[in-house]
């Protein structure tokens, strides 16, 4: 790596209330030669919130101009120069712009660090009251209907806390397909304006959030989804050999029934056809 080289700094601001911003934020913004913001007018509104003026160039870097903006940073960062990536709100790369600059960086031999600070996904799942040993980030749900509820059918057996990013437009419709994916009795939890002024949680099965959304919901959205539950399925093999058996004296042939009880179960359907085969014997 060359000594030369600038560093890509990732900085999180706040979710909500300026003074949630870290000290080191506050000194990059007042030191760093190069700003990338998602939104140089909110960075600008931010940066007199905080009474810090801005040092360096500050560059537009959004969703709409990533894939051309990363070559331009990147020649900035290889020329020396320290790159800092702010979003409008929470991390950089967390269904924000980041992540292709980070790649390109890493493959060049750029450092790369992080500003730790405010993000929305780990604030609304330790406030959300489910379980947060395991846990994983899905990001924003697909628009379309058809693509929304083959995602969610994908996730229905995911047994880690699931946290989601939507817009409050689509929040009703979301929350009903994921009870028919994941069931209506699911427990959930809807955050709204975190960390804000008007800040709201909402508990309870996803039918229940599903009720209050169609009334109409409004600010930034994070919504928490406990995972599937533990299946209390067969695990002896004459258990596995019986049901196989009952499913082929209703018409199913023996390769579906095996494959049907294997699913059921959560098991390899090479378990069920062991045990169909002992049983044979």
């Amino acid at each position: 790596m060359s000594p030369e080289t600038g560093s890509l700094l990732l900085a999180a601001a706040p979710i909500g209330r300026p003074e949630d911003a870290s000290r080191r934020l506050l000194a990059a913004l007042a030191d760093v030669p190069v700003v990338a913001a998602e939104d140089t007018r909110r960075l600008r509104r931010l940066a007199a919130d905080l009474g810090v003026e801005i040092a360096g160039r500050v560059l537009a870097h959004h969703e709409h101009n990533e894939r051309a903006s990363v070559d331009g940073l990147l020649a900035e960062l290889l020329a020396g120069r320290d790159v800092l990536v702010i979003t409008d709100a929470g991390m950089p790369g967390v269904s924000d712009p980041g992540y292709r600059l980070v790649r390109a960086a890493v493959a060049k031999g750029v450092p790369v660090t992080v500003l730790p600070g405010p993000s929305a996904v780990t604030t609304a799942l330790v406030v959300s009251g489910l379980p947060t040993d395991r846990f994983c980030f899905e990001g924003f749900p697909p628009r379309k209907q058809g693509e929304r509820a083959r995602r969610f059918a994908s996730l229905a057996d995911e047994p880690r806390t699931m946290v989601f990013f939507e817009s409050p437009r689509r929040l009703a419709d979301s929350l009903a397909a994921m009870g028919e994916a994941f069931g209506r009795d699911r427990p959930a939890a809807v955050c709204r304006e975190l960390t804000k002024t008007y800040e709201e949680v909402r508990r309870g099965s996803l039918a229940e959030l599903a009720k209050w959304a169609a009334e109409g919901v409004l600010g930034e959205i994070t919504v928490v989804v406990g995972g599937a539950p533990e299946r209390e399925g067969l695990t002896e093999p004459s258990d596995l050999a019986a049901a196989v058996a009952d499913r082929e004296a209703s018409g199913v042939a023996r390769k579906q029934a095996i494959s049907e009880i294997a699913k059921e179960n959560g098991l390899p359907k090479r378990v069920v056809y062991d045990a169909v085969v002992t049983a044979s014997k």
